[in-house]
């Protein structure tokens, strides 16, 4: 049966079905992030940028919390893949078949701009801001006490928004196959996207220039190579529709 002659009840069934998988999937990821969650807490404390700083325990429970918080981002990376996977699984029989095989090929781009965004955000842009903030605290002689807790959440909110920002050309990709958005619309509200990316930015770095424009800077090409994709989907949307009436009229 396909997806189109599927009642209400069987999409709901088979949503269910995928959406426990997935749930089993990452209560194993999240037992196998138990391990993971100790070294790589331990890589990140020796990394250059933390090597200064003493890290302190303001609260008794402040381990214990960072630690449940690498095991439950680490099991949500392991399991993305899949949950990109059993989205387009639930999807793919509305699709056409060169568009199943188009779409299929968005999971393993997905990750990479994923990884890619945290590792951007880690290595480029999370060691300038911590210097910066440093250099700070040195001029107004503060004294800086580093909690544990505090370090890491904000290397959370530095890094996670940048992995889910990265996504944009795949969604934009996505949208477009899916006659959801045109080239023309995304380069007709540039300034409006333009808008929104730099309170992104602002929300996301210290409240300094530089590290501002080297998060908005890397987002406007984002938007950019998106429009680029969305243009190269949307040809060939509109060959397959060109196809698709010239077989209808034969």
């Amino acid at each position: 049966m396909s997806q189109r002659d599927m009642t209400v009840f069987e999409h709901i069934h088979e949503l269910r079905k995928r959406l426990v998988l997935v749930v089993v999937f990452f209560v194993i990821a999240v037992i196998i992030s138990f391990f993971l969650a100790e070294p790589l807490i331990v890589y990140l404390q020796e990394a250059d940028e933390a090597k200064e700083l003493t890290m302190n325990a303001f609260r008794l429970t402040d381990p214990i919390k960072i630690y449940m918080q690498f095991a439950f981002i680490t099991a949500f990376v392991l399991t993305l893949p899949l949950i990109l996977y059993q989205l387009w699984a639930f999807i793919s029989p509305g699709l056409y078949e060169r568009e199943r095989k188009v779409t299929l090929s968005y999971i393993p781009i997905s990750v990479i701009l994923f990884l890619s965004g945290l590792a951007f955000s880690y290595f480029i842009l999370f060691p300038f801001v911590v210097e910066f903030m440093k250099r700070i605290a040195d001029r107004l002689d503060i004294n800086q006490v580093i909690g544990i807790n505090e370090y890491f959440q904000f290397l959370f909110q530095l890094t996670i928004p940048f992995g889910l920002l990265f996504q944009l050309p795949v969604v934009i990709m996505f949208l477009t196959r899916l006659s959801i958005v045109t080239p023309m619309f995304l380069s007709k509200i540039r300034k409006y996207a333009y808008f929104v990316l730099l309170v992104i930015a602002a929300f996301i770095t210290p409240p300094e220039l530089l590290s501002h424009l080297m998060v908005t800077i890397p987002l406007f090409i984002l938007y950019e190579i998106s429009i680029l994709i969305s243009r190269f989907s949307y040809r060939k949307v509109k060959e397959a529709e060109r196809l698709y009436e010239q077989q209808l009229k034969e």
